[in-house]
């Protein structure tokens, strides 16, 4: 059985909540020497995606998002046993997502790929206060911060997050990796953010880190958005202070008319 039919016979045993069913197609493309890796690259997480898909046009219901994640996430625990895993490489990874299952799932699921690839990682999932994850990374020193699945409702404290990061300056050789979410929608604001990079999956954000292993600094140039606004608002406010009458000035205009008079 292809790979291809694996995934649709899958989705259809999620959508139905058929946990069994699932169970055993996913055991039985195990014992036909299917990789663990490959399932989940190409079954657990492209159903994934086609949840959150179909959820965000609203074509299936909280009850079948409900049930297919909990299927997936049962699965992804089974087949990160299965993964095939080299040697340690000393590099160390800490990874956070943002609110919600799919998001959690995403990010647990790059956890354990790059452990198998020989990473230590730290996978806190989502909800952990900024100042706890800052006294962890203060602790652990990681060469990555992989952030997984942030949607809008969280860019606030992101932002916030990555400001402490950078302004504080303690974490200057670790890199920032933003994978999904919002950053999958909107180009460039990885950049606005002041994310070293960004990667739309776990298979790139796997070969991304494979081909950048050291931080690259970048520039910190101002918004040009914002500096224009603050341009703006600065030259309105001047224009108005020019143009505003001077009433000392007129009063004694008028005085020293009648008194020539």
């Amino acid at each position: 059985m292809e790979i291809a039919e694996v995934f649709a016979q899958y989705l259809e045993h999620v959508f139905a909540g058929k946990r069994c069913e699932a169970r055993e197609l996913l055991a039985g493309t195990l014992d036909r020497g299917v990789s663990a890796r490959k399932l989940i690259e190409y079954v657990i997480w492209p159903s994934m995606a086609e949840i959150e898909k179909l959820y965000r046009r609203g074509r299936v219901s909280r009850l079948m998002v409900q049930m297919a994640m909990r299927i997936n996430r049962m699965m992804a625990d089974q087949l990160q046993a299965h993964l095939a895993r080299r040697p340690k490489t000393g590099l160390r990874m800490v990874v956070t997502s943002g609110d919600g299952e799919i998001e959690e799932l995403g990010a647990q699921m790059t956890a354990d790929l790059f452990e198998a690839e020989g990473w230590s990682v730290w996978f806190l999932g989502s909800g952990v206060p900024s100042d706890e994850v800052l006294e962890l990374l203060s602790k652990v020193k990681p060469d990555v911060l992989c952030i997984y699945g942030v949607q809008s409702a969280g860019l606030p404290a992101l932002r916030m997050l990555m400001d402490m990061i950078r302004d504080v300056g303690a974490w200057d050789q670790m890199q920032t990796l933003v994978v999904g979410g919002v950053f999958n929608r909107a180009i460039g604001l990885d950049e606005e953010i002041r994310a070293d990079l960004h990667a739309t999956d776990a298979k790139q954000a796997l070969k991304l880190m494979a081909e950048r292993p050291v931080r690259i600094p970048k520039p910190d140039v101002p918004q040009p958005g914002r500096r224009r606004k603050r341009k703006a608002a600065i030259t309105k406010t001047k224009t108005k202070a020019k143009a505003k009458p001077k009433t000392g000035t007129k009063k004694r205009t008028r005085r020293a008319v009648a008194a020539a008079s």
